[in-house]
């Protein structure tokens, strides 16, 4: 592909962009953390970032497109590294590796990733960003908000985009702060004298937008996948062996815990690496195109930087190991395994980012896939006494920010390469905007751990984030040092994943445009249903709007906004919680059990929102073709 000439670096890297691109890659990251750890997704926020960036930079009368695209390039970084995170290091907490989030640790893995995911996947960009036909849609996409300029359209986005963060704020306040309503609708329909069907979804405004977002593509089949966990599966287990088990929600819930969400583990494990067997030539023939020549406009950072910035990233990673396995060879051994996942990991991120963008991106299926491995790995060499499942998890945590970060970095370059930007300017973007997020993130994940908690709700945190994946990354490695891993669940898992993906073969032989992406349904299988059902409620507004893609428009931008302000407004409401150590410090007392409707009302009138912003979309573009 052809770039357009580009201009001086000092001019794309300005201070004004700097700045602003690392405050937004804090804000971002704090939303990220808080919606990864609630709802197991991520959305990406080059998009809104671009918006954001449109919107400010207007008001400077030299401010030129390629600073906003290094404005959007930094603040992207941090709603990846933020996947990455979250998807890992709260299963340190929950393996009580950790009570905390210490900070100079946090700061040391997460940076170590973001930093492997832009050193590794700089040799792949002429390869899968110049010389290929990837879509790399949410680039593409970018590139063509930052190109609409500074006009009454970027005005009226931001101010979109503002509304839908007010919309946000609001709905969370009132139903986890003030609790004015009930933030799940929820009921259970017995069935004979064990088996009951569980049906319920979160009144969660944010969860409406990220199933607008992904689509219906992605939105149903994570709902099969809950659907037949929760319908299928789960009554079948009351059923035949439910009769020591608590009645209701309780005995469905508990069911899903112990056994069915493994199916979700061996589901992921076989997606995860289904991936890299498709992706196996694509990646060999990208590898041999990593040594040719560019003009100086596409030149990226200096190699004999990279290769000092891998050396200097390996030193404390080697040290680390060896001290939790208590073996510098075993350290040492580690650390290049961590390394030669990133690399690989970060390869594939990138592809599949180009196929199918960085938000519906894979990461949490390579990811198990490498801690499962690792872990195998440990406990063959050193045993079940070593800390053998800390270092696994590790190591996850460390390859899934690379690969978190690898995707995002080019679905940037796409954009960049469409503006004409300097590729070694947006790299340097990105490594500021790695740094800036992962200086905030372990304060932000501690305080959230203090006022929510993680994983499994008790007495202390009646409502704590679920954190999927990272209690499905403890499930792995506690499976594999001490035993008890249901395998016959996992191995069930990883046969409904085979079939998936004989099902989706024939429907892309059909050419239809609905597929069945096979790490979508495991992530339904994995998540609790009220999360797919309203993710799914998401994903049909789409579709009603006749957004049968990925979204556009004012209507994305009101999504992101959604997702934004109940984000940011559940960090805030943590800060009154942890300080005063109770959950209901800011509830009124209403008298009596907070209601359903309002909640309902709510997400019913943000649907409608959404549907008249996608049928705007759907308008304005069958008028222009």
């Amino acid at each position: 592909m052809s770039r357009a000439p580009t201009m001086p670096i000092r001019q794309q890297l300005s201070w004004r962009a700097i700045v602003l691109g690392v405050v937004l890659s804090v804000v971002l990251s704090a939303a990220n953390a808080y919606l990864g750890l609630f709802a197991g997704l991520t959305v990406s926020a080059s998009i809104p970032a671009a918006v954001l960036s449109l919107g400010i930079l207007r008001f400077f009368a030299d401010a030129n497109v390629l600073e906003n695209n290094i404005v959007q390039t930094a603040a992207s970084a941090g709603e990846s590294i933020a996947a990455g995170v979250i998807f890992t290091l709260p299963a340190l907490v929950m393996l009580g590796y950790w009570t905390d989030f210490p900070y100079f640790q946090t700061v040391l893995i997460a940076g170590v990733g973001g930093l492997l995911g832009v050193i590794m996947t700089v040799p792949l960009r002429r390869a899968l960003v110049d010389d290929s036909a990837l879509a790399f849609p949410e680039g593409q996409a970018t590139a063509a908000v930052l190109k609409a300029g500074y006009g009454e359209t970027a005005a009226v986005g931001i101010g979109t985009l503002l509304a839908g963060a007010g919309l946000g704020a609001v709905a969370k306040l009132g139903a986890s702060g003030l609790r004015l309503w009930q933030g799940t609708a929820e009921a259970v329909v017995s069935i004979g004298q064990n088996s009951s069907f569980y049906i319920g979804s979160y009144l969660s405004p944010a969860l409406l937008a990220v199933g607008y977002i992904v689509g219906i593509n992605i939105a149903l089949p994570i709902l099969i996948g809950g659907l037949f966990a929760w319908w299928v599966a789960i009554p079948a287990v009351m059923a035949f062996g439910g009769a020591d088990l608590p009645s209701g929600v309780a005995g469905a819930q508990q069911v899903w815990s112990e056994q069915i969400r493994y199916l979700g583990v061996g589901a992921m494990l076989v997606g995860g690496l289904a991936a890299l067997w498709t992706l196996r030539g694509q990646l060999f023939g990208a590898f041999k195109q990593t040594s040719s020549t560019v003009l100086p406009s596409e030149k990226d950072l200096p190699r004999a930087l990279l290769i000092g910035l891998l050396v200097a990233l390996a030193i404390p990673m080697s040290v680390l190991y060896s001290v939790l396995l208590d073996s510098v060879v075993g350290g040492v051994l580690v650390a290049f395994a961590m390394l030669g996942a990133a690399f690989l990991f970060s390869a594939v991120a990138a592809y599949m980012a180009g196929l199918v963008g960085s938000s519906n991106n894979p990461v949490s299926g390579v990811t198990i896939a490498t801690i499962l491995i690792t872990a195998l790995g440990l406990y063959l060499l050193f045993g079940a006494e070593q800390a053998g499942p800390a270092s696994a998890l590790i190591v996850g945590a460390v390859v899934c920010c690379a690969a978190a970060i690898g995707g995002d970095n080019m679905q940037d370059l796409k954009a960049g390469a469409i503006l004409g930007a300097s590729p070694a300017a947006q790299q340097i973007a990105q490594i500021l905007g790695v740094i800036a997020a992962v200086c905030v993130l372990s304060p932000i994940l501690s305080l959230l751990l203090n006022a929510y908690g993680m994983g499994v709700s008790d007495a202390a945190h009646p409502h704590a984030l679920p954190a999927p994946q990272a209690s499905l990354m403890v499930a792995v490695v506690r499976g594999v040092f001490q035993g008890g891993l249901p395998w016959a669940w996992v191995i069930g898992g990883g046969v409904l994943a085979l079939a998936t993906l004989a099902l989706d073969a024939v429907l892309a032989r059909r050419g239809g445009s609905f597929r069945m992406p096979v790490l979508a349904v495991a992530l339904g299988l994995y998540l609790p249903l009220s999360l797919s059902v309203a993710i799914a409620l998401g994903g049909l507004v789409a579709w009603l709007g006749g957004n049968r893609t990925a979204p556009e428009g004012r209507g994305l931008l009101a999504a992101a906004g959604i997702i934004t302000g109940e984000a940011l407004m559940g960090i805030f409401i943590a800060l009154p919680v942890a300080f005063s150590g109770n959950s209901d410090v800011l509830a009124l007392d209403i008298g009596g059990l907070p209601l359903i409707w309002p909640g309902a009302l709510l997400m019913l009138g943000l649907g409608v929102w959404l549907w008249r912003l996608a049928r705007e979309t759907d308008r304005g573009a069958s008028a222009s073709g």
